[in-house]
């Protein structure tokens, strides 16, 4: 075949260095398809080769952990009684700010392999979207695309869409962030590797069929968006949430056989991917016939069959002369299939087309870890920190009218209701595990046949990221924790999805690094191993405009018991309203002051992580001894939104009283961190107030549940319906 050329090496993405250390690797120069598995195994995509030095930092050891960040295609927790949660997050940006529908779709189907292709079977998604300006006709397009790409295929497939977050700023505009999580239930000893043992074994493709569809699309999620990106759309995938139902299905009862070595999914880089990760993974080789493969378009040439990114493909290794079982299952189930190759002790990928060798490269070489470059780039102080340090809260006029203010922010997109977005998805669909729909910080999925439920979250507050990556990021994983902790669970591990510009840029550089290091502390304190995620660079127009850096947190939490659940709503008039934390006179990285006030530029809001693991264990034991009728974190909107979600869930208003020790904006609107709202009968005041003494925390009781409107210091700030009805059709309204 005719040798590569350098040009070809950086049309594909690769450096000149790059190209040379293949040739040092091969021995010689590289063909054409060789190049092309090389520029995507080695794109930052797959490699993390700009981020694996300091993915390394992260905590990975957890008393609960059955699979350490990269051993496994998802992370897997052991939640007791001879169950593991498995779970992961993974993005799908790119292809959705091309074609949001498909990019979207795509995303979760995607996501889902990965967690039944270890043997768990899904019972619930989350994801995390971000968005620019919703007034923007652009902005109205990619939104309803996504979330009709989400919607579409959850509820087809049947895994119930639980929860999420969605945030709306400039910096999105044109790099939109569309982060898809799954979760799945298995039994502890009977999940399935991605390994490739056996000499002789045969190796089965299964699934859909193979087009052009997604080409090179792991190089795609590589590089700058740019205003030629739309000629990038055959980088972008086509799913069917209808046949991947029928390949879960045909997964589980095949796993079920005895019959599986080791199964992978095929995401990234297709079967290029999956085969040389499974060979590296055990140390062996495969030979891979690529006219064996099942396609859908004529005439494809080998390395396109190779880079093919189609949808709902599994590569399975099956043991030697249990084929009949395999293909049973595969003919019952009316899926695709076909041998395409076996596993050999080269610990070489060698794939023919027709009889003629197309690659013969070492595996090992491909794989992160292996032969794929690492390195770690330089990092600056941004620029954009000189006008933070200038920020003085002094300078910020004290509003009169806060009733102004209150129903302004009600609206603001980032705080109102997300209904027209959660209403497209099916948040009950299925029947092996029951969301409960109960309205609390986390989403709560019960597991049948045991008292335990699982709450899980994502959550991230990229403009605190921006304003401090350290302090931003482990706020993220607090905020986090502290959803899962009121709604009476126990956090237990982390996926992350990690979202920023341009690795080559030195202050994208230091906002990734820094972000790490505040994830890699607040893991530490918490006890929330990360079982792995996903690195997503080059959020980033090719005008140099980054996104915000958004290292999005997915966290499970174990729920042990039925009566530990604990919602967010008022519960009963007469009830006492307690602020347990540290109130500050703080509206730093506020939505008051983004918004209202315009002000871009301030540090992240007020935090101390050791006051934050005090204040979540204390809740957690005050949930546990049974006397709190209500819990809400204090975050986006401050104080009073908090009151507002708590109020609106329960159709109950409030009276409270200001603290005059502080300036009342900051106190009703400023998101300083570690608060939570707490509602007790009054019969429970002396207890609460005890229990909260005694672990050195301050509490505050500023009020009482009571009537239907929102009193606050004697001034009527409307009725908690008619607030509602601001906040209930913002969005909405903003779609016209």
């Amino acid at each position: 075949m005719e040798l590569a050329t350098l040009e070809q090496a950086k049309q594909l993405g690769l450096l000149a260095e790059e190209f040379e250390k293949i040739i040092e690797i091969l021995g010689r120069t590289p063909n054409f398809t060789e190049l092309s598995i090389y520029s995507v195994m080695w794109s930052e995509h797959c490699s993390y080769k700009n981020s694996i030095t300091w993915l390394k930092t992260l905590p990975k050891d957890g008393p609960y952990m059955l699979a350490k960040a990269g051993e496994e295609n998802a992370g897997l927790v052991d939640i007791g009684g001879g169950l593991a949660v498995c779970f992961k997050i993974e993005s799908h940006n790119h292809p959705s700010a091309i074609e949001p529908y498909q990019g979207a779709a795509t995303g979760v189907g995607g996501i889902n392999r990965d967690i039944f292709s270890m043997g768990a079977r899904p019972i619930a998604q989350l994801n995390s979207l971000r968005f620019g300006n919703i007034q923007t006709a652009r902005t109205k397009w990619l939104l309803k695309g996504v979330v009709k790409g989400i919607g579409d295929y959850g509820n087809a497939f049947g895994i119930p869409t639980v929860g999420g977050e969605v945030y709306f700023d400039d910096c999105y505009e044109t790099n939109i962030l569309v982060n898809a999580m799954s979760v799945g239930i298995a039994k502890v000893g009977t999940t399935i590797s991605a390994i490739a043992e056996g000499l002789g074994n045969p190796v089965y493709i299964f699934g859909s069929t193979t087009g052009k569809d997604g080409i090179h699309g792991a190089a795609f999620a590589s590089k700058d968006i740019s205003e030629d990106s739309i000629n990038d759309l055959p980088s972008v995938q086509v799913g069917d949430p209808f046949y991947e139902k029928l390949i879960l299905e045909a997964s589980m009862e095949l796993i079920q056989t005895g019959a599986v070595i080791g199964m992978q999914d095929m995401g990234a880089a297709g079967i290029t991917c999956s085969t040389s990760e499974m060979a590296a993974k055990s140390k062996t080789g495969m030979v891979v016939h690529l006219d064996k493969v099942p396609l859908r378009q004529a005439n494809m040439k080998g390395w396109e069959i190779l880079l093919s990114e189609s949808q709902e493909r599994m590569l399975v290794i099956v043991e030697k002369g249990k084929e009949h079982l395999a293909e049973a299952i595969f003919k019952k189930w009316e899926i695709t299939y076909s041998q395409i190759g076996e596993v050999t002790d080269s610990q070489r990928v060698q794939y023919y087309y027709h009889g003629e060798l197309e690659a013969d490269i070492p595996a090992e070489s491909l794989v992160l870890g292996g032969g794929a470059p690492i390195y770690t780039r330089e990092w600056e102080t941004p620029q954009y920190f000189k006008d933070i340090e200038r920020y003085n809260i002094d300078n910020i006029p004290q509003v009169d009218n806060l009733k102004e203010v209150a129903e302004f922010l009600m609206q603001q997109p980032n705080i109102a209701s997300k209904k027209w977005i959660f209403n497209q998805y099916d948040s009950m669909v299925g029947t092996v595990n029951q969301s409960t729909n109960f309205p609390s910080d986390a989403a709560i999925v019960k597991i049948k046949g045991t008292d335990k439920s699982l709450a899980l979250t994502v959550d991230c507050n990229s403009r605190y990221v921006y304003s401090n990556p350290h302090v931003g990021c482990a706020i993220a994983v607090a905020e986090a924790a502290r959803n899962i902790v009121c709604s009476g669970a126990r956090p237990s591990a982390v996926t992350n999805c990690l979202n920023f510009g341009n690795p080559y840029d030195k202050e994208v550089y230091y906002q990734f690094k820094h972000s790490i290091d505040g994830m890699r502390e607040a893991c530490l304190k918490f006890n929330t191993p990360v079982t792995g995620g996903n690195v997503s660079f080059y959020n980033q127009s090719t005008e140099g405009v980054a996104v915000y850096p958004t290292p999005t947190i997915g966290m499970v939490g174990i729920l042990e018991k039925p009566e530990h659940q604990t919602g967010l709503a008022f519960k009963e008039e007469g009830d006492l309203i307690y602020l347990i934390g540290q109130s500050q006179n703080d509206i730093s990285s506020s939505q008051y002051l983004a918004k209202y006030h315009k002000v871009a530029f301030s540090p992240a809001p007020w935090f101390d992580l050791d006051e934050e693991k005090r204040l979540q264990d204390a809740i957690y034991e005050s949930i546990e001894n049974g006397f709190i009728s209500s819990a809400h974190d204090v975050s986006e909107g401050g104080l009073f939104v908090t009151l507002m979600e708590s109020a609106m869930n329960s159709h109950l208003g409030f009276r409270i009283q200001s603290d005059n020790a502080f300036r009342k904006d900051a106190w009703l609107f400023g998101e300083g961190q570690s608060r939570v709202v707490l509602t007790v009968k009054p019969s429970q005041r002396e207890l609460l107030e005890n229990h909260f003494g005694t672990h050195g925390l301050n509490y505050q009781h500023i009020g009482e549940v009571k009537g239907v409107n929102a009193l606050i210091d004697g001034e009527d700030f409307g009725s908690i319906d008619q607030l509602k009805s601001l906040y209930d059709n913002a969005i909405g309204n903003a779609l016209l």
